[in-house]
This record gives C-alpha cells, sequence and structure tokens, in this order.
C-alpha cells in the first residue's frame, strides 16, 4: 500500500505535469515535424504524430506503479516516466525501419540503445497467443541543441520516445494496449482476446503484402522505359540499386535528400532509370558520408558545369537550410554588396574552372569518352603526375569545402571560402605552363571558358 507521503508525491508530480505540459507537447511536435520534413525528404513513405501524455490517464499509471516503486521525489517519478512526449512514425512499407534508425541516430542524441519489439511475451496466461504480437522499435532520445533555433534552445532538455513501426502494426497496438494494458472497463474474456491475437496475425500478414507490394514497385521501376513519377519512385529504385550495387559492403544504403534530386533531374528531364545510369556508375559505398542523392548530384554537375544553374533553382524551392544559409539561387550567385555570397560565387567559379580541366584531361587521356565515366576522387588518383602529394590533400580539402557549399551542410566564413579561390586560381593558371603538354592543353580548355563559368553565376 501506498503511504499518504507517496500519495502526496504523486499529486505533486501531476500538478508539475500539468503546468509543463505545453512544454512536453511542444517538445514532441518538434520532433515529429523535423522527422516527418526528414522522412519526406529521404523518400520514406509515413505518417508522424505526437502527442503528451494525457495528464489523468499518467495519473493513473503513476499511482499504480508507485505500489512497487515506492516514489521518494517528484524527480524519480520524472526519471521513470520516459514517454511523457511521444512520437509514432507510422512506415507505409515496414522494411524502410532500418532506413529510418539511421536517421534517428544520425540526428538526435540518444540516451541509449533502441529498444527492438520482435514478438511481446504472453501478457495474460489464461490465453496462449498463436501469433507473435508487436513488432516495432522504440527510441529514448532528445533532439540536439544545435538543430533548434535560439528561440526553442529549452526543448533540448526534453526527453522523447519515439516508436517506429508499420502503419498497420500502430493501428493493431493502439486497440490492444488500450484494452489489455490499460482495460477500463474489466478484463478482457478469452473469446476477445482470441480476436485480438487473430487480428495481430492479419496484421502480420498485410505487413508481408506491404514488403511484397515495395519489391513489385522496385521491379516496375527498373524495367526498360519506366519513368520515376515522383521523388518516392526514385528513393525506391536508388535503394534497390545500391543494394545490389554495394552488397554487403556498407550496410544498407544511406539514400540522403532525394526529393531535391529529384526536383534537379526534372528540371534536366532525366526521368528514367536509363537516363541516370551514367551518373550511378561512380558510386562509392561510403553512403554514411555522402549520400547516394549527394553522389549522383555531384556527378551530374561534375559532367556539365552548366548545371549548376539548374541546381540553384532546385534548391530555390525550398526556404533554408538547417545550416542556417537562406536556399536561393544567391547561394549560387555573387552579389557585390553581400560578402557571404560574393566569397561563395568566385569560389565556385574557380571550382567550375578547376572540374572543366580534370575533365578535358580525362579525354585528352582517354579516361572516359566524354569525362563522365569516373568521379573526381578517382580521377584524381590518375594525376598523380600533374599534382604534387600535397596540392592532392589541398584540392580534397577543397573539395568538401564544395560539398559543404552545394549540399548546404556547413556554411564557412567567407575569408576561408574566398581564400580557397583564390588557391585554385592560382593552382589552375600555373598549369598552363607545365612541362606536360596534355595538361597545358587541357587547362587552355578549361580557362578558355572562363566567360561561361562565371555567367553560370
Amino acid at each position: 500500500m501506498s503511504t499518504p507521503s507517496d500519495s502526496d508525491i504523486v499529486s505533486q508530480f501531476i500538478a508539475r505535469y500539468r503546468r509543463e505540459f505545453d512544454f512536453f507537447e511542444h517538445a514532441g511536435r518538434i520532433v515529429a515535424q523535423q522527422l516527418e520534413a526528414q522522412l519526406e525528404a529521404s523518400g520514406i513513405r509515413a505518417m508522424v504524430t505526437s502527442r503528451a501524455k494525457n495528464p489523468k490517464r499518467l495519473e493513473s499509471k503513476v499511482r499504480q506503479r508507485n505500489e512497487e516503486k515506492h516514489y521518494a521525489t517528484v524527480d524519480d517519478i520524472y526519471n521513470d516516466i520516459v514517454d511523457l512526449a511521444g512520437v509514432r512514425v507510422a512506415l507505409y512499407f515496414p522494411a524502410e525501419r532500418v532506413e529510418v534508425d539511421k536517421i534517428i541516430q544520425e540526428r538526435y542524441a540518444l540516451g541509449e540503445q533502441p529498444k527492438i519489439f520482435e514478438g511481446t511475451s504472453n501478457t495474460n496466461p489464461s490465453y496462449r497467443k498463436r501469433f507473435s504480437g508487436y513488432w516495432a522499435t522504440h527510441y529514448r532520445l532528445q533532439i540536439r541543441e544545435s538543430t533548434l533555433p535560439d528561440t526553442d534552445k529549452r526543448f533540448a532538455e526534453a526527453r522523447v520516445e519515439v516508436q517506429v513501426a508499420s502503419v498497420l502494426m500502430h493501428a493493431w497496438s493502439e486497440v490492444e494496449h488500450d484494452l489489455v494494458y490499460k482495460p477500463l472497463q474489466g478484463s478482457l474474456s478469452e473469446d476477445e482476446l482470441a480476436i485480438l491475437d487473430e487480428l495481430n496475425g492479419m496484421v502480420l500478414a498485410g505487413e508481408i503484402a506491404l514488403e511484397r507490394l515495395q519489391r513489385a514497385a522496385e521491379i516496375r521501376l527498373s524495367a526498360q522505359g519506366a519513368k520515376f513519377e515522383n521523388h518516392y519512385d526514385l528513393a525506391s529504385f536508388l535503394v534497390k540499386y545500391g543494394r545490389s550495387k554495394f552488397g554487403d559492403l556498407a550496410g544498407e544504403p544511406v539514400i540522403g535528400d532525394v526529393e531535391l534530386l529529384y526536383r534537379f533531374l526534372v528540371m534536366l528531364g532525366i526521368s528514367t532509370a536509363e537516363q541516370l545510369r551514367p551518373y550511378l556508375e561512380g558510386l562509392v559505398p561510403d553512403t554514411e558520408r555522402r549520400p547516394i542523392a549527394e553522389q549522383i548530384t555531384d556527378q551530374i554537375l561534375e559532367a556539365n558545369s552548366d548545371r549548376y544553374s539548374a541546381y540553384a533553382m532546385a534548391r530555390g524551392q525550398d526556404e533554408t537550410l538547417d545550416s542556417g544559409v537562406t536556399v536561393n539561387a544567391m547561394v549560387l550567385r555573387p552579389a557585390a554588396q553581400d560578402p557571404k555570397h560574393h566569397a561563395i560565387g568566385y569560389f565556385l567559379s574557380q571550382w567550375i574552372e578547376f572540374e572543366q580541366f580534370i575533365r578535358e584531361l580525362a579525354v585528352i587521356r582517354n579516361l572516359g569518352s566524354d569525362g563522365k565515366s569516373l568521379a573526381m576522387a578517382p580521377k584524381l588518383r590518375k594525376f598523380e603526375d600533374v599534382f604534387s602529394s600535397k596540392q592532392l590533400t589541398d584540392i580534397e580539402q577543397i573539395r568538401r569545402v564544395r560539398n559543404y557549399l552545394v549540399h548546404g551542410i556547413e556554411n564557412p566564413e567567407p575569408e576561408f571560402v574566398e581564400s580557397l579561390g583564390r588557391e585554385l586560381h592560382q593552382m589552375l593558371h600555373s598549369l598552363l605552363t607545365s612541362e606536360l603538354p596534355d595538361v597545358r592543353e587541357a587547362a587552355r580548355r578549361a580557362l578558355g571558358g572562363e566567360d561561361d563559368a562565371r555567367a553560370l553565376l
């Protein structure tokens, strides 16, 4: 039995929780909005909802747990109840739990290892279940402060539970949870338990059907001439392609912002697997560091510098980047009155010329009939007679900064960006006097297009 002091502690907790209800509700909503945007961008179909725990039901739960826990303080209760703020991710396709796991692990601070449910134990010994029960993954996490605006920094303190399962499993578990775990009208009969078990069997069969539906869509998109009707189709194709290309080298491939890639491809008139395939050959398995969507974008831009403007327009359809950089054409077009945009524009104009040099030299040396067959990094490794080891190291650093700017990963200081642009300028112009005739010719061709490169920006 709980003592009067125990009961007072529960009452104090509920009174405090009622005052803080809006805080937990808003924290859950932030996580839900972040996840919904990330899943949408990654081409993952899901319904994302959030809630703060109902105070009345919470009080009943806490008083029941207090019979065993004997809470000494209000903080003891807060430490024990981990799902005051909760988010549900209901996936259309159960197999995408792996991709969702990578997104959550990368974006949030996890206080402990995810809890994986692969069937639940029998909670009612009077009835023997035939089907395995609840399949899902639960995460207990906090929002990274760096992803929040200054006005919302305090929500980084909130613990949020995120439950990820199929849309069918979530529907069944909601019914079972309310009827079995929170019986408001007495214990269930054996017949009611049997019906719930039967429904669970239907849900598990439904999940198998959803997985088959997903595989059928992947096969359809791989067929000759099949078009990507939306970014979900593109994501489905890239996941299947990545698995086939990389095998077990890197686990489940990370796709990245496929929504942006799809907009870019639409602007270029690329709508089928056949049209996209030339830009897939150079993909590397390190998709955790460089997602597939980013790699494809880079290969398209490296193959034709004219496409930077189209990419700027594709990105211009978003409002802001996580890094705080405004996403519009100004990111790739210098404005004289804005030092940041001027530095970025100057740097990218030099990078475009450098890409053109690499492409021209690759063609001259028969490394590719059109310069497309190799991505930038492998091409550079074939040009060790052109650049010193220090220059190759410097170019790799410059390439990373270029990726940060183009993909909106970070926002380096304008002075630093402009200094790298000057370094590229000096390096490329020095190649005009190289001892190697083919290098001189490639540099001449690249620099002959200086005006065109500037016009893009």
